[in-house]
């Protein structure tokens, strides 16, 4: 039996994790291209040797970092993510640009009125 040692619940099985991804840099979603965006998501790195990795303990949600050494499938260490990221990063959307007075509404306020619209057209 496989055993990982998870920082908030101690030695437990290894069917208890999930692989989460390498940890890299996130990159902003709405600043690159939907190529660079398809790469970073779904193509894999695939090192052969140490590594850092997230891994989710199921039973309770919690996320952490590994070090793996790929060549060996072994783990030398795994800690609380605070130990790396110090604080949370936001990707804001970027501003929409505002329509003219033109006569034409710009797309976040017709999207606001229809969600704010009762059925029947009430509002």
């Amino acid at each position: 039996m496989k055993i990982i040692n998870c920082p908030l619940n101690g030695p437990r099985n290894a069917q208890e994790f999930v692989y989460g991804g390498d940890v890299d840099p996130h990159p902003n979603p709405h600043f690159i291209s939907e190529d660079e965006w398809a790469s970073y998501v779904f193509i894999e790195k695939n090192i052969s040797g140490k590594v850092r990795e997230w891994w989710c303990h199921i039973p309770t949600a919690y996320w952490f970092i590994a070090e793996r050494d790929t060549a060996l499938d072994e783990i030398s260490r795994t800690f609380d993510p605070s130990e790396i990221f110090k604080e949370r990063v936001e990707f804001k959307r970027p501003e929409e640009p505002s329509k003219n007075n033109n006569g034409s509404s710009n797309k976040k306020s017709t999207e606001t009125a229809r969600i704010t619209e009762k059925p029947g057209g009430g509002v």
